[in-house]
C-alpha cells in the first residue's frame, strides 16, 4: 500500500475513535477531520468544500422542511385517529402505530414521521393506562425499516444512489428501493406485533414540564364559521367526532348564554367556550375550521410582516395581569398581543376569554408577531415555559404539503426532474404556500447533519482517490472468495450494519460505498445488490440508542435503558441479514 493510501485509511480510523469518545459532537468531528484530511494532503484544498454544494446536502435538507411541513399539517394524524376509535387492544395498536409511521417514513424523513406519530401513542398508552414503551420503541424500528423503501426515506438511499450514478452512470429511481425495504417492512411488522414483550413492562418516561405543573387542561374561545362541520351538528354529535377529548363549557350567540345540552344544535356565529388539553384544541380548531379568538384582529402597527407566533407563559404575583381581564386590560390595543387559552389547575373556566378575571399561576397562550413577544412577556411579568411547545393558534394548509410532496415524489419517480431539483422545488413551496413558516423551515433543517455530510463527501471520496477502496475491497473479495454469492451480499449487509452503531448511518454509507462498489467488481458481481445491502444494513441499527436519531428520539420518553435496544433489536437484526439477503439478490441479480 502507498504512503497516502495508509494516510486515507488512518484517518478513518481517527474519525472512529473520535466518533466512539464522543468528546465532540458528530458535526463537529467531521470537521476536525475533513481539516485534516486537507492538512495531510489526502483531500485537494480545492474540493475541499464540494460537498457543500453537492445534492445529497440539498436533497436531505429539503426532505427534513418537507417532513415538518407535512408533520405540522396534522393530515396523517387525522386519518390514524379515524382508525384508532375502532382499534381497542394494545397490540392491534402496536400494529397500527407500526405501519403508519413505517409507511409515513417512506414519505418523509424517518424521524420526522416518527416525531409526527409520537404524540399518538402517548394517546393510546394513556387510553389503556399503559406505559408508552410498549410503542415507542417498535416505532422507532418500524420508521427505520419504513425508511428502507423510497429513495427520500432515509438517507443512506440517497448516497447510494449517487454512488450507483458515479460507478454506471445511471441513478437509483425513487421506488428502486421498494421491493426489498417492502419485504423488510412487512417482516419487521410481523416481528414487532409478538416481539415488543421482550421490553421489560416497568420502562417510564421521564416527567416533562407539563407533568411537573399539572397543567390539565386549557380554555379556550372559538365560533363556529358557515358551512364547517359543526354548522348544524348537534352538541352531542360533535364531541362524539372527537373523541370527547375537549367539552363545551359554555356557548353563546352574540351575548345571550345558550345550552350547552347533548341535544341543542351548534350554528353559524356561535361562540364555544371549549376545555381541554393543548393538543386537543388545536385538533379540534384545525379539523373543524373554528375561528380562534383573536386570530383575525389587526396587528401592531409596523409589524405587519414580522411572523406570527404563540408563547405559553405563567403569571406571577406581581404581573398587571393579576385580577384583571384581557377585555379591561385593552390587551390587544396596548401590547399587541391576544389572548387565546388559559390554565388554571382545578378549574374549567366558562366565560369569554376577554372576560377571565386572571390571577397569579395562571398559565395563559398568547398569540402576536414572534419579535414582539419577548419583551411583551416582561412588561405582562409573565414567565415563558421553554419546555413546553404550543401549537394552538398557528395556521395550518391541511392536504397542502402531502399534495406537494406527491408531485414532487412523481416528477422524480417518472424521471423527469432531478430528485436534486424536485425537492429543493417541493422545501420552497411549502413556505412560500405559507404551509410552512420560515422559521420553522429553518429550524426544521438539522444543520450538524448537512455539516457533516459535506465534511465528509471530501474525505470519503480520498478512500477512492487514493486507492484505498480498492485495496480494503480486495482483501475483503479474497475473504468472500470462499462463500457462496449470497455469503458475499450478507458480509457487505453485515459489515455496514456492524459499523452503522459507531458512526452516523450517513457516514457509515460514505465510508462502506465506494468499497461494496469495488468488492463487487473483484468478485465480477454487478454493483447494484451490494449498493442496496450497504444501504439497508446502515439503515437498521437496531442495537443502540446512539446509531440513529429515530432511536434517540424514543430513549428519554420512552425510559429505556441502553440495553433494552438489543433485546428487541438483536433479533430483528438477525431476520433483517436472513431475509434481507435473499431479498436484494432476488431484486437486484448479481449477474
Amino acid at each position: 500500500m502507498t504512503g497516502p493510501q495508509w494516510l486515507s485509511i488512518a484517518t478513518l480510523a481517527g474519525m472512529m475513535v473520535l466518533f466512539l469518545w464522543g468528546r465532540f459532537r458528530y458535526d463537529v468531528t467531521a470537521v476536525i477531520v475533513l481539516l485534516f484530511a486537507v492538512l495531510i494532503g489526502i483531500v485537494d484544498p480545492a474540493d475541499a468544500f464540494s460537498g457543500f454544494s453537492d445534492d445529497i446536502v440539498i436533497i436531505v435538507g429539503s426532505a427534513l422542511v418537507l417532513s415538518a411541513a407535512v408533520q405540522r399539517s396534522g393530515a396523517i394524524e387525522v386519518g390514524l385517529k379515524f382508525v384508532a376509535g375502532r382499534v381497542r387492544h394494545v397490540r392491534s395498536q402496536l400494529l397500527l402505530l407500526t405501519a403508519t409511521v413505517g409507511t409515513a417514513s417512506a414519505l418523509v424523513k424517518n424521524v420526522g414521521a416518527l416525531a409526527m406519530l409520537m404524540p399518538a401513542a402517548f394517546q393510546m398508552a394513556k387510553r389503556n393506562n399503559a406505559s408508552p414503551s410498549v410503542f415507542l420503541m417498535p416505532m422507532a424500528f418500524a420508521s427505520l425499516l419504513g425508511g428502507l423503501m423510497t429513495l427520500v426515506g432515509t438517507s443512506p438511499n440517497i448516497i447510494v444512489s449517487r454512488v450507483r450514478t458515479e460507478m454506471t452512470g445511471e441513478p437509483f429511481g425513487m421506488f428502486d428501493y421498494f421491493p426489498t425495504g417492502f419485504g423488510l417492512f412487512i417482516v419487521g411488522l410481523l416481528f414487532l406485533r409478538f416481539g415488543y414483550r421482550l421490553l421489560p413492562r416497568d420502562r417510564r418516561g421521564a416527567a416533562t414540564m407539563g407533568d411537573a405543573m399539572d397543567i390539565s387542561g386549557y380554555v379556550t374561545e372559538a365560533t363556529v364559521r358557515e358551512d364547517t362541520p359543526p354548522d348544524g351538528e348537534t352538541i352531542a354529535a360533535f364531541l362524539k367526532r372527537h373523541d370527547h377529548e375537549v367539552q363545551i363549557t359554555s356557548r353563546l350567540r352574540g351575548r345571550r348564554p345558550l345550552s350547552t345540552q347533548g341535544n341543542a344544535r351548534l350554528q353559524e356565529g356561535d361562540v364555544l367556550i371549549l376545555y381541554g388539553e393543548p393538543d386537543a384544541l388545536e385538533r379540534v380548531i384545525a379539523r373543524d375550521a373554528l375561528e380562534l379568538d383573536g386570530e383575525t384582529r389587526d396587528l401592531p402597527e409596523g409589524s405587519e410582516g414580522d411572523e406570527i407566533g404563540v408563547t405559553e407563559a405563567v403569571v406571577t404575583a406581581e404581573s398587571p395581569l393579576v385580577g384583571q381581564s384581557a377585555e379591561r386590560l385593552l390587551l390587544q390595543q396596548r401590547y399587541g398581543v391576544n389572548l387565546i387559552a388559559v390554565s388554571r389547575a382545578g378549574q374549567m373556566l366558562g366565560r369569554k376569554l376577554g372576560e377571565i378575571n386572571l390571577r397569579a399561576g395562571d398559565v395563559i397562550v398568547l398569540q402576536g408577531p414572534l419579535g414582539l413577544l419577548p419583551a411583551r412577556l416582561r412588561d405582562l411579568g409573565a414567565l415563558p415555559l421553554a419546555e413546553r411547545g404550543v401549537k394552538l393558534g398557528k395556521s395550518h394548509r391541511g392536504w397542502l404539503p402531502l399534495l406537494i410532496l406527491a408531485v414532487a415524489m412523481t416528477a422524480t419517480a417518472t424521471g423527469y426532474v432531478p430528485v436534486a431539483i424536485a425537492f429543493f422545488a417541493a422545501a420552497a413551496l411549502t413556505v412560500i404556500s405559507g404551509a410552512l413558516p420560515v422559521r420553522e423551515a429553518y429550524d426544521a433543517v438539522e444543520w450538524p447533519i448537512l455539516v457533516m455530510l459535506a465534511a465528509l463527501i471530501p474525505v470519503s471520496d480520498s478512500i477512492r482517490s487514493t486507492g484505498a477502496s480498492d485495496v480494503i475491497a480486495t482483501n475483503l473479495a479474497h475473504v468472500a472468495a470462499a462463500l457462496p454469492p449470497w455469503g458475499a451480499v450478507a458480509l457487505i449487509l453485515v459489515a455496514a450494519m456492524a459499523v452503522t452503531p459507531f458512526l452516523n448511518n450517513a457516514a457509515t454509507v460514505l465510508v462502506m460505498a465506494p468499497i461494496a462498489g469495488v468488492f463487487a467488481h473483484d468478485l465480477g458481481y454487478r454493483p447494484e445488490a451490494f449498493l442496496i445491502a450497504t444501504a439497508v444494513g446502515a439503515g437498521c441499527d437496531f442495537l443502540t440508542p446512539i446509531g440513529h436519531q429515530c432511536n434517540t428520539l424514543v430513549l428519554g420518553p420512552g425510559g429505556y435503558r441502553f440495553s433494552d435496544y438489543a433485546r428487541l433489536g438483536a433479533p430483528l437484526s438477525l431476520l433483517v441479514v436472513l431475509i434481507g439477503t435473499p431479498l436484494i439478490i432476488w431484486t437486484w441479480p448479481l449477474q
